[in-house]
C-alpha cells in the first residue's frame, strides 16, 4: 500500500469510527489496530487524533458546501430552495457517517462548531441569492440575511430528523420544505411536488 493509499485508508476507518463513537470514545490505538498499523504510522500521516478528524471533518465540509453551492446556480428562486434542500439530504442520504461527525462532538480545542461554521457558510451564500431576489423586486435587500437564516435554520433542523427517520422519501421532504417556504402556512399546497424535472425523474446526479 503507497502512503497516499494508507492515507485515505486511516482517514475512512477514522470517518467510521467518529461517526460510530465519537470523538473522545475513539482512539488512536483502535484506529491503528482496524487499518492493521502500528500507532506511529497513524501519527506520521496525521500527527495524532485531533488531526486526523480535522482532515475528516475538512473534506465532509467541502463536499457538502460544494453541494449547496452547485444547487445554487439554477435562475428560478423556487427551483433554487428545491436544490438546496434535496442537496442536504442527498448529503445525508449518501455520507450519513459524515453529517454525524459534523453535527455531534468535537475536541475541546475547537473554537467553533463545524456544523454551525457550515452553516453559517450556506446561510452566507443564500443570504446573497435572496438580496438580488429582494432588489429586483423592490423588497428590503438588507433583511436577505434574517430570511436566509430562517430558511436554512428550517431545513438544516428538517434535514437532522430526516437523519434518523428516512421516511418520507428525500424528494417527499423537500417538496413539502419548499411548500412551507415558498407558500407559508396560510397558502400551503395539499400534495406539492417539486418543480425540478432533474428530481421528478429520481435522477440523483
Amino acid at each position: 500500500m503507497t502512503g497516499t493509499q494508507r492515507r485515505q485508508q486511516l482517514i475512512e476507518i477514522g470517518r467510521a469510527l467518529f461517526a460510530e463513537r465519537g470523538y473522545d470514545a475513539t482512539s488512536i490505538e483502535e484506529i491503528a489496530q482496524r487499518a492493521q498499523v502500528s500507532k506511529p504510522v497513524v501519527y506520521e500521516h496525521f500527527g495524532g487524533k485531533e488531526g486526523l478528524y480535522a482532515v475528516v471533518v475538512d473534506r465532509e465540509m467541502s463536499m457538502l458546501l460544494d453541494m449547496i453551492a452547485s444547487s445554487l446556480t439554477q435562475n428560478r428562486s423556487r427551483v433554487r430552495l428545491e436544490q438546496v434542500a434535496l442537496a442536504l439530504l442527498t448529503y445525508i442520504e449518501e455520507r450519513t457517517d459524515g453529517f454525524r461527525i459534523l453535527v455531534r462532538d468535537q475536541p475541546a480545542s475547537a473554537s467553533e462548531g463545524r456544523y454551525s461554521s457550515l452553516l453559517n457558510e450556506a446561510v452566507n451564500q443564500v443570504a446573497h441569492i435572496l438580496a438580488g431576489d429582494f432588489g429586483r423586486r423592490g423588497f428590503d435587500a438588507g433583511l436577505a440575511t434574517l430570511y436566509a437564516q430562517g430558511l436554512v435554520g428550517m431545513v438544516s433542523t428538517a434535514a437532522t430528523w430526516w437523519l434518523d427517520e428516512r421516511q418520507p422519501p428525500k424528494e417527499v421532504v423537500a417538496a413539502h420544505l419548499v411548500n412551507l417556504c415558498w407558500n407559508g402556512l396560510q397558502h400551503l399546497e395539499a400534495d406539492p411536488q417539486l418543480i425540478s424535472s432533474e428530481w421528478r425523474t429520481g435522477s440523483s446526479d
